[in-house]
C-alpha cells in the first residue's frame, strides 16, 4: 500500500515521499493498489530464475505493450520490468508478462488499482499555521469548492465549516484560494485537538486527498526582539549608475505578468484592471521596514534581486518621470498607540512623499479620512477605497492610481453604437469608438496568436489592444497563456518598428474601475507571512507587527473627444482600409514608452 507523505507549513519546505513496497509470492496473480502520480515497476519474474534468451512479452488488458513504447508505460531491460510513470487512472487494469523458454511458459499477472486521492501525513507544532493540501486535477473546470471532512473516533465524517469556524474573532479554518484548482485549507494557530484525519472531496463525491495531521506540543518560543534590526534602509552608493534603472524596469515587467497570471486564475472571465507599477510601489514602500526573511520574501515577490540598495532612489525617479499622466499615491496608516521608527518615517517622506499617518478614534472617522486621502491623490477619480476600518487595526497599506490619456489621433465621426460579442456568444449594444481611416500600427503576432494594435496616447504612452482569434474563451486563454514578460516585450519592440497605416477601427469605449482582491494576490505572491508573522522591525521595533489589510484600486478612462456628437449608422460607411475590430473580449496594456514598463494591464470581456 503506498504512503504519500508531505510536510508543508509556514517554516517547513514541502517534501514529498512516495514509498511503494511490493511483496511477491509464488501465485498466479498479485493485486496492487497504487497512488495516482506515483512510479511503479513490475518485475516479469517474481522469483530467482535464469531466463536469458527467453522470449518475453507484456500485455495490458489483453493488448500487447510495444517494447519500443516511449510513453508512460514502457518495457525495460528487454522485458524483465514494466515501468509506469506517472501512474494515472488510465493505467488501472491487468498486466501480464509471458516468458517462453525451451517450451516452458511462465506467466506473471498483476491487477493494478489506482487510488484517486493523494494521502498525506503532516506533523506540525502546536500554535503553528498548518496547510491541508488538496488539488483538483489540472484539467478540471472549478465551478464549486471542494468539501472538507474530519474523521471522527467512530469512523464517521464531520463536515468542516470553513466560513463560521471562528476562535477569538479569527477564522481558524479557511480555504486559501476559493474557486481555484488549489483547494488547500489553512488552519491558523493549530491546537492539539486539531490532530486527526481529514478528507477532501469534490462536490460530485470524488476523493481528492486524505490528510493525517499530527500535532506536537511546541517548545516555548523565544520572545520576538527587534534588537539590531531597526536600522534604516541602506544608502544607494551610486545613484548615477546606469544599471539601476534597467534592473527596476526588468523586475517591473516580470512582476506585471506574474500578477496578471495570478489575477486571471481567480477571475477567468470577468473584466480585469490593475496597475503593476503601483502595486510594486506599494510593496517597495513596505520594504523600507522589512527585515531578514520578510525582506527576502517581498523582494522575491516583486522580482527584485536581493539587496538592491538603489531601489527606492529609482522608484522615486520613475514616479517623477511618469507624474505628467499617472496619479499614483502610496500611504501607510497605523494604530495611534504605536510609535513608528524615525528612520522609516523619514525615508517614507524622502522616497515616497508619504508621511505615515495615525488612525483616528472611530471606524467612521478612519473611513472618511482614508477615502478623502484617496480622492485627493487621484483628482477625485477614486472616491471610495475602503468601507470600514476595524478598531483593532494595527497597520494598513494603501495605494491608489489613476490615468487619463488622450488619443494622439482623434476618432472621427461614425456610428455611436456597436455590437460587442461576449465570451458566451451573446451580443450587447455598447457605445462605440470608430474611425474610417485611423493612422496606427497593427500586426498579427504569431507568438501570441492575436491581432495587435498600437494607439499612441499623450504622456509618452501607448495603448496596446490584443484581440484573440475569436470571441471564445479558449482563444482568450490561449493568448493569456502566451503572455510572458519576454513575449510581451518582444511584441512591444515589434510594434514600435511597424509603420502606421490607415485602418478602419471599431472598439468599445474603455472606462474601467476595478478593485482586485489584494489578499488573494499576496498569498499567490508568497506573502501570506505579512498577515501572520512578519519581521517589520525597521518600521516598528517594540513588538511583532502584523499587516491587517492591503488595498489597490485602479481607474482608467480613455475619452473619445466628441465621438458621440457625430452619431451615424454603420451603413453610411464603405470599408476602404484594412480593419481592426475589438468588438469581442480582448487584453489591453497601457505602456509607458518613456520608461518602457506597463502602467496598467487589463482585460475587457463585458464593456
Amino acid at each position: 500500500m503506498p504512503i504519500l507523505e508531505k510536510q508543508r507549513g509556514m517554516r517547513l519546505q514541502a517534501t514529498l515521499f512516495v514509498l511503494l513496497q511490493l511483496i511477491f509470492e509464488l501465485s498466479s496473480c498479485t493485486e496492487l493498489q497504487v497512488t495516482h502520480g506515483s512510479t511503479l515497476e513490475l518485475p516479469c519474474v517474481m522469483f530467482q530464475s535464469d531466463i536469458s534468451g527467453a522470449a518475453i512479452t507484456w500485455t495490458f488488458q489483453g493488448k500487447d505493450v510495444s517494447p519500443q513504447s516511449t510513453g508512460p508505460v514502457r518495457v525495460k531491460k528487454g522485458g524483465l520490468y514494466l515501468s509506469i510513470s506517472p501512474v494515472t487512472s488510465a493505467d488501472e487494469g491487468q498486466y501480464v508478462c509471458l516468458v517462453k523458454l525451451n517450451n516452458v511458459e511462465m506467466i506473471s499477472s498483476y491487477d493494478i488499482k489506482v487510488a484517486a486521492s493523494s494521502v498525506y501525513t503532516i506533523k506540525v507544532s502546536q500554535g503553528s499555521h498548518t496547510h491541508l493540501p488538496c488539488h483538483f486535477p489540472t484539467s478540471s473546470q472549478v465551478s464549486a469548492n471542494a468539501f472538507w471532512f474530519r474523521e471522527t473516533d467512530a469512523g464517521m465524517k464531520m463536515s468542516l465549516n470553513l466560513e463560521d469556524d471562528i476562535l477569538n474573532d479569527i477564522q481558524r479554518f479557511s480555504l486559501i484560494y476559493p474557486f481555484d484548482s488549489d483547494q488547500t485549507v489553512l488552519i491558523r494557530d493549530t491546537v492539539l485537538e486539531d490532530a486527526g484525519t481529514y478528507h477532501c472531496e469534490s462536490a460530485a463525491g470524488q476523493k481528492l486527498s486524505t490528510v493525517r495531521l499530527i500535532v506536537q506540543a511546541a517548545p516555548t518560543p523565544p520572545p520576538f526582539l527587534c534588537k539590531d534590526m531597526n536600522t534604516a534602509w541602506e544608502p544607494c552608493q551610486d545613484e548615477s549608475s546606469r544599471t539601476g534603472e534597467p534592473i527596476l524596469q526588468e523586475s517591473l515587467r516580470e512582476f506585471s505578468m506574474n500578477l496578471y497570471s495570478y489575477l486571471r486564475e481567480s477571475n477567468p472571465s470577468s473584466n480585469l484592471l490593475f496597475s503593476p507599477i503601483s502595486i510594486s510601489g506599494m510593496f517597495s514602500h513596505l520594504l523600507l521596514g522589512a527585515k531578514n526573511d520578510t525582506r527576502k520574501a517581498i523582494e522575491r515577490a516583486v522580482c527584485l534581486p536581493h539587496d538592491f540598495h538603489c531601489l527606492h532612489v529609482h522608484m522615486k525617479k520613475l514616479r517623477e518621470k511618469l507624474s505628467g499622466s499617472l496619479q499614483m499615491a502610496s500611504q501607510i496608516f497605523y494604530n495611534p498607540q504605536m510609535n513608528l521608527t524615525e528612520s522609516f518615517t523619514d525615508q517614507s517622506i524622502e522616497f515616497y512623499d508619504a508621511q505615515p499617518t495615525r488612525l483616528l478614534n472611530t471606524s467612521e472617522e478612519n473611513t472618511q479620512m482614508i477615502n478623502s486621502w484617496v480622492a485627493n491623490k487621484t483628482n477625485n477619480k477614486i472616491t471610495q477605497l475602503v468601507d470600514s476600518i476595524s478598531p483593532s487595526t494595527q497597520l494598513i497599506l494603501l495605494n491608489a492610481v489613476s490615468f487619463s490619456g488622450q488619443w494622439k489621433v482623434k476618432f472621427g465621426p461614425g456610428p455611436s453604437k456597436g455590437l460587442f460579442t461576449k465570451l458566451n456568444g451573446d451580443l450587447v449594444k455598447v457605445p462605440l469608438l470608430y474611425h474610417r481611416g485611423y493612422m496606427m500600427a497593427t500586426k498579427y503576432v504569431l507568438e501570441l496568436k492575436a491581432q495587435v494594435a498600437r494607439f499612441a496616447l499623450s504622456g509618452d504612452s501607448s495603448l496596446y489592444i490584443l484581440v484573440p482569434r475569436t470571441y471564445k474563451v479558449e482563444d482568450l486563454q490561449q493568448l493569456e497563456d502566451q503572455m510572458t514578460d519576454t513575449a510581451v516585450l518582444q511584441m512591444i519592440e515589434e510594434m514600435k518598428t511597424t509603420s502606421p497605416h490607415p485602418v478602419e477601427v471599431s472598439l468599445p469605449r474603455i472606462k474601467l474601475d476595478v478593485q482586485p482582491d489584494m489578499t488573494i494576490v499576496m498569498k499567490k505572491l508568497g506573502l501570506s507571512s505579512l498577515f501572520e508573522e512578519p519581521n517589520l522591525c525597521g518600521l516598528y521595533s517594540e513588538d511583532r507587527l502584523l499587516l491587517d489589510d492591503a488595498r489597490h484600486r485602479a481607474f482608467l478612462a480613455l475619452t473619445e473627444d466628441g465621438v458621440e456628437a457625430g452619431a451615424a449608422t454603420a451603413i453610411g460607411f464603405a470599408r476602404s482600409f484594412p480593419s481592426f475590430s475589438a468588438m469581442q473580449p480582448f487584453v489591453m496594456l497601457l505602456w509607458s514608452d518613456q520608461a518602457n514598463v506597463p502602467l496598467f494591464i487589463g482585460r475587457v470581456t463585458d464593456p
